[in-house]
């Protein structure tokens, strides 16, 4: 394996739980993908407006983003994180299997809430067990996590694609004009934006000709081995209810000084038979408490804010491109064909997956902080670019492709150092998904607003405008990392600041 013994033995023992939370996460991304491509069908089957079937959208990451708030509510215990991820995965195939009896708007709207409920505990809940498993070794487990997600994501869409109507699904009386345009209407929807496309008349009332359903019946099914997985798991730990004895560690405290570094083992020992406290790892609302910034610097929170800044900018930035270039290529001055055009979600989407591909081997290499630099560095160069060369066509497609190579790590590279600051002890991964959960919410709603009244160039401009604010919070959390207290070596074992700090591990702690 490329990667040293140390992090091969850790990876071996926690075999079952890191591939548990890794298929959970491709869960979660095949369920965030397939609503923009079924969205017209959907309208069909509901037989809604335009503009009512797109507040959907709306539904479903509203309740994404309250999902993330509250899924640390569920991480106290192991049990409650299995039994929180078991209920959300289960959920997810539930909602594929209800969608295709969904003939009321208002009904779909809710069970869309549901799926986003549940996609926003599998967010925060997976990044924290991952995070506590691993700890400092946790940076090339979440850059595999990440994969996971962008694999669903490009699944969804493939699945739902051979079922999606040609024509209009919908047959009534003077169809023709709207049916020669539904390919254009289906690739310019954009979540949030309801406005966007109420000048096209398509027929609400008729006979209703979609084959949708199929699609998430098969989705469906796919995702059915997740909960099964997750309840395995459960099962193994004895947290089953019908099986609630007392499980044992999976690694004895001798086997894992002997896996350890040898600058680790007198520690290990030690650690293995003291309490371990809980960890620093809270609900938004837990981490909102007063008492909880008893004692702590200003950088403590400046740590947490500006991590979050950089991942409301950079996930903005993905919601925002994923949403509007299709849109800005078919206007002027660029004017590329419909067909030619919706290749470029599609291709930003696939260089965002084979990013954290690449990512997997390339952070066991390189520090988090190193990615982050990259990253944002890359974004801010090729909008500049995509802005200079924003009559080429060709580069258009090229800087598409740039640019979902390098917003692709940036989440879990984000996660990884911003938890490696705070010693592990802070809410980083809760504030985190948050802030990148709002960034995608509400650049996506304003860009799609000044587009409306600045013209399509303004996209590029304000894509630019985001890279230099990514790079200035981040350049910002570096400084306040110099900032932030280091751990006292010198302190004693039975000191409360030395108690607070958790030990490493790396059992799967319940």
């Amino acid at each position: 394996m490329w990667w040293d013994e140390r992090v091969s033995a850790r990876f071996r023992r926690n075999l079952q739980p890191t591939l548990t939370y890794w298929s959970v996460f491709f869960s979660f991304g095949l369920c965030i993908a397939f609503l923009g491509p079924t969205l017209l069908d959907l309208r069909c089957q509901t037989q809604s407006s335009l503009s009512q079937i797109t507040w959907v959208f709306f539904s479903q990451q509203f309740c994404l983003l309250l999902g993330s708030c509250l899924g640390g509510v569920f991480k106290r215990t192991l049990a409650q994180s299995l039994l929180a991820l078991f209920a959300s995965s289960l959920a997810i195939s539930l909602v594929f299997a209800i969608i295709p009896l969904c003939h009321n708007v208002v009904v779909l709207a809710v069970v869309m809430a549901v799926a986003g409920l549940a996609m926003g505990c599998i967010d925060t809940i997976s990044n924290m067990q991952l995070v506590k498993i691993y700890q400092k070794d946790s940076a090339i487990f979440l850059q595999a996590l990440h994969f996971f997600v962008g694999f669903g994501a490009l699944l969804s869409p493939l699945i739902a694609d051979p079922f999606l109507s040609d024509t209009n699904c919908i047959l009534a009386n003077g169809t023709a004009n709207a049916s020669s345009n539904l390919p254009h209407i289906r690739k310019s929807l954009v979540p949030h934006h309801p406005g966007n496309l109420s000048h096209y008349d398509l027929p609400m009332k008729g006979l209703v000709v979609t084959r949708v359903s199929y699609a998430f019946w098969i989705m469906a099914l796919i995702n059915l081995p997740v909960p099964i997985a997750v309840f395995f798991l459960l099962y193994k730990e004895r947290m089953v209810p019908c099986f609630n004895g007392s499980s044992h560690p999976l690694l004895s405290a001798d086997e894992l000084a002997l896996e350890a570094r040898p600058g680790d083992k007198d520690e290990l020992s030690t650690a293995a038979h003291r309490p371990h406290p809980a960890a620093g790892h809270e609900d938004l609302f837990s981490c909102c408490q007063s008492k909880n910034f008893r004692g702590v610097s200003f950088t403590y929170f400046a740590v947490h804010i500006t991590g979050a800044l950089v991942l409301f900018m950079t996930d903005g930035i993905v919601g925002e491109y994923s949403g509007f270039v299709y849109s800005y290529a078919v206007e002027e001055p660029l004017a590329v064909v419909h067909k030619v055009a919706g290749y470029l979600p599609s291709l930003f989407w696939g260089f965002i997956t084979l990013g954290r591909l690449i990512s997997i081997p390339v952070s066991y290499r390189m520090k988090p902080a190193t990615m982050v630099f990259i990253n944002v560095v890359g974004v801010l160069i090729t909008f500049l670019l995509l802005l200079i060369f924003s009559s080429s066509v060709v580069f258009l497609f090229v800087g598409t492709a740039s640019l979902g190579l390098f917003l692709s790590s940036t989440f879990p590279s984000m996660l990884a150092y911003t938890e490696d600051i705070l010693q592990y002890q802070g809410c980083a991964t809760t504030v985190l998904v948050t802030g990148a959960g709002i960034g995608e919410m509400v650049l996506q709603l304003l860009v799609g607003s000044i587009i409306h009244d600045r013209g399509s160039y303004s996209f590029l401009v304000c894509g630019m405008i985001f890279g230099c604010l990514a790079f200035t919070f981040y350049a910002l959390l570096v400084f306040f990392h110099r900032m932030y207290p280091k751990p006292c070596p010198e302190l004693d074992e039975a000191s409360p600041e030395k108690a607070a700090v958790p030990e490493d591990t790396g059992q799967y702690q319940r």
